[in-house]
């Protein structure tokens, strides 16, 4: 969740304003926000999240204590390949994030016949990803979105237009589950060495290697 911070700044011979901060994570916010509030100068003290929901400090903080029993801090690596000889295509994504204090990694892959291109497969790899986070039950939180896509990352960061009809309906099925689970999304464009686990994923789905396992990480 991120936002800004609101409140008004009083000095000591009582001339005051109201300020606003950059947008930030709320669990930056609340930091800031609680060192604020122990000067004595700052009141008023809310947190404004991107739907312009105001939260005072004490809702924040239940807010912030309620998000650590759910998955947070979601990063899904996506990576689809295409290859022309079989006329097939494998999927895969690798999704970190956390929960209850604990780290984990959810990978999965897809061996998949319908798809007409690369670029296609990668966005089919971006879906299934969605699908997942949507399994996981994460919602009405921000997550990132990396991939070595220069289309998928470029075209749905709105950077590119679509033109391609195939692509358009991809584009507007991850955009509507986004929407739906209310989920506001960061796009990470990374070379693919920085995306090898979700490459190798791909490459072993073409291989008919299925993937499919949850496994708890090191902090």
């Amino acid at each position: 969740m991120k936002g800004i911070i609101s409140f008004t700044y009083r000095t000591p011979k009582g001339a005051d304003t109201v300020l606003y901060s950059d947008e930030m994570r709320a669990a930056k916010a609340l930091l800031l926000a609680e060192d604020m509030e122990r000067t004595g100068r700052a009141n008023d003290i809310q947190f404004i999240d991107t739907h312009e929901y105001s939260w005072n400090l004490k809702e924040l903080r239940k807010q912030l204590e309620e998000i650590k029993t759910e998955p947070h801090d979601v990063k899904i690596y996506f990576d689809g390949g295409f290859d022309l000889k079989s006329r097939k295509s494998g999927l895969g994504c690798a999704i970190y994030y956390e929960q209850n204090e604990k780290a984990y990694r959810l990978r999965r892959n897809a061996l998949v016949e319908e798809l007409e291109s690369n670029n296609e497969a990668e966005y089919a790899a971006l879906h299934l990803a969605v699908k997942e986070v949507e399994e996981l039950g994460v919602h009405h939180m921000p997550i990132t979105i990396i991939g070595d896509s220069q289309v998928v990352i470029n075209q749905l960061s709105e950077d590119w237009p679509v033109y391609e009809k195939e692509l358009a309906k991809w584009a507007n099925r991850i955009e509507d589950k986004v929407e739906k689970l209310g989920l506001e999304v960061e796009f990470e464009l990374v070379s693919r060495k920085k995306n090898r686990e979700a490459d190798q994923l791909a490459t072993q789905a073409l291989k008919e290697v299925n993937i499919s396992s949850l496994k708890e990480m090191d902090r």
